[in-house]
């Protein structure tokens, strides 16, 4: 029973944050409570001084009322300059109260803005690194199906949008409703009726309101939409900027990039005709309300039932009023743009890693590796790359994986390393299923070196200690050397203190490719996996590398793959994979008696210089 009712309070639970994506927000209001108390605190003070002054005001107008009837009846008295005196005295007073008051109210509204917008600010703080640690913890599966632009577009326009909302927002509409409870509170105890006819056109402004809500959720989610694309668009450009410009191709993307970006207009614009119906109307139900005040209170005074200070008060009173009114159609634009960019954060956060990042053993690896019949068919499009791979491979022994393109090479490497799980068969590590064991541990014992090499705009210095943060000089020169790059890094003018540019734009195919062997070697690892990583390097500097990788990998287990039988033929046992299936397996000798598969390649290769060529896997 107890269960069940868990069971469906979730379920309610989960149905509510899917109606009113804001409420996850919640647990920040939670965390920033004292704070945000604390705004509201000071939005109350400072309305309670806003509220004071047209009553002093209306004293003013019934003094200046009641001092001209005076004036009248002793005009040419000797009481007339006791009299001035009198009435100056006291507007004077009247005026400093007012402007104690103005003074009191602007301090109150500077600490409203010092605890709710600071709170938004630190809301966005936390919210972003939320969201960069999920990111973190997604695996290759979800990176796959979502453009960069579009993760970019929710760590920072979506939750700039929510910032708009538990700050300016939050701040301006309780301000509202605090202002209308002060203002409506002192209208009624001066005359209800009055007070009635003020607030005629207040209906018609709330019904305005809600009908204009949802077209500003549909547009402001199919802004955000845009906003990615556009985004995507950007970010291939500026990454792919030298094949563009190689291409000759600068017009035709600057022609989609100005159709996205229409498009993009197209739909703010479609935005901006919503919003810009609530100021005039504001406006004009604002101005109606003034003459409704001044029409009837004129009535009423005439009746006796108020002073011409109340009609002075109340027409104060509206236009304090027009504002907060004017802002809530601002208002509840930027609820329903959090709203649509909350939801789009939801979806991301509620996203679940393939892999559990925090589950699993922590073990030292000795290096024993065994695949059995292991098979991975990709999700996205149902590719089957690995069909029924099995191997043994022993601490200390290298394994030489070959192929052709699109055989399953690299499926191997990222299943090696953990970065998915294969959909059938096990892999074992050490005669240890590989999903029990702790996958970042693991991973900080594996050194990868990919066949797609990623270098950060830094120093050269520090992409290579990217392997070991702790590393020092001695040791980044000794990594450097290993991977033949250390001739080249000291001829250049900066040495190791050299800045690549974004994604070593700087450095050339087999200048990155050796950083990136010496950022693996660097880390000393229990296990190195080199992915088809040496193939923009000509046939000298490949067996330089090859040789130094064995004489300090000889104690450690390897795993070599790649499309030239050059990189692998040392290798203790080699892997021949052909559309994802070994079909042959052995050391280099045993493979060329067989006279098969690996032999035309090997043949191939020695014959034609064209085919030690890059060739991407």
């Amino acid at each position: 029973m107890l269960k069940t009712k868990v069971w469906v309070l979730a379920n309610l639970k989960a149905k509510f944050v899917a109606m009113n994506p804001l409420s996850h927000l919640n647990r920040y209001f939670y965390k920033y409570r004292l704070r945000f108390f604390l705004g509201i605190l000071f939005v109350i003070i400072s309305n309670l001084f806003g509220v004071l002054p047209p009553q002093i005001i209306r004293y003013s107008v019934d003094l200046i009322a009641e001092s001209i009837q005076v004036f009248k009846l002793y005009e040419h008295s000797g009481f007339s300059d006791l009299l001035f005196n009198q009435f100056t005295g006291y507007l004077m007073l009247f005026a400093g109260l007012v402007l104690v008051l103005s003074l009191l109210k602007g301090l109150f509204m500077y600490f409203m803005r010092q605890t709710i917008i600071v709170m938004s600010r630190w809301i966005e703080f936390d919210m972003k690194n939320e969201i960069y640690e999920k990111y973190q913890s997604l695996s290759l599966g979800f990176f796959r199906r979502n453009s960069t632009g579009d993760l970019m577009a929710r760590v920072s326009e979506d939750v700039g949008k929510v910032r708009m909302y538990v700050g300016p927002a939050m701040m301006y509409g309780i301000n509202l409703v605090v202002l209308f409870a002060f203002v409506i509170t002192v209208m009624v105890r001066v005359n209800p009726t009055l007070t009635l006819y003020v607030l005629l056109p207040l209906p018609i402004l709330s019904i305005g309101i809600y009908y204009v809500n949802n077209l500003i959720l549909q547009r402001s989610t199919a802004i955000q939409e845009q906003l990615a694309k556009l985004n995507t668009f950007a970010q291939e450009t500026f990454s792919g900027i030298r094949v563009i410009k190689s291409y000759g191709l600068e017009p035709a993307y600057r022609a989609d990039f100005e159709l996205e970006l229409d498009e993009f207009r197209k739909r703010s614009m479609n935005l901006v005709k919503v919003d810009a119906l609530f100021y005039p109307l504001t406006l004009l139900l604002i101005g109606l309300s003034t003459i409704i005040t001044i029409f009837i209170g004129g009535i009423q005074v005439s009746k006796g039932l108020i002073s011409p200070g109340n009609i002075a008060e109340f027409v104060i009173y509206v236009n304090m009023l027009t504002w907060p009114v004017t802002s809530v159609g601002w208002v509840a634009s930027i609820i329903q743009q959090a709203a649509a960019s909350q939801k789009r954060i939801n979806e991301l956060l509620a996203a679940k890693p393939d892999i559990d990042l925090e589950a699993g053993q922590k073990t030292t690896l000795q290096g024993e590796i065994s695949f059995r019949a292991v098979s991975y068919t990709y999700p996205d499009n149902g590719i089957e790359a690995l069909k029924e791979v099995s191997f043994d491979l022993k601490p200390g022994e290298t394994l030489g994986i070959i192929g052709r393109t699109g055989s399953g090479k690299s499926t191997l490497a990222n299943l090696l390393t953990r970065l998915f799980d294969p959909t059938e068969g096990e892999i074992l590590v050490d005669g240890v299923a590989l999903t029990t064991l702790h996958p970042g541990f693991y991973r900080s014992q594996i050194g990868f070196v990919p066949q797609d090499v990623f270098l950060f705009s830094d120093s050269i210095r520090n992409n290579i200690a990217f392997g070991s943060l702790e590393a020092d000089e001695s040791q980044i020169a000794w990594a450097a050397e290993q991977a033949a790059l250390r001739s080249t890094i000291e001829r250049l003018p900066d040495g190791y203190d050299t800045v690549l540019g974004e994604r070593g734009i700087t450095l050339s195919g087999g200048q990155k490719q050796r950083l990136s062997i010496a950022r693996a070697i660097l880390k000393k690892p229990a296990i190195y996996v080199i992915d088809d990583c040496l193939s923009a390097l000509d046939t000298n500097t490949e067996k330089e590398i090859l040789t130094n990788i064995h004489r300090f990998t000889s104690n450690v287990t390897s795993v070599i793959i790649s499309h030239r039988v050059s990189s692998v033929m040392e290798a203790d046992h080699i892997l021949v994979l052909d559309q994802g299936a070994v079909v042959e397996q052995g050391a280099h000798e045993e493979l060329l008696a067989l006279n098969g598969y690996y032999a035309s390649i090997f043949s191939k290769q020695q014959s034609e210089p064209a085919a030690q060529l890059p060739e991407m896997d």
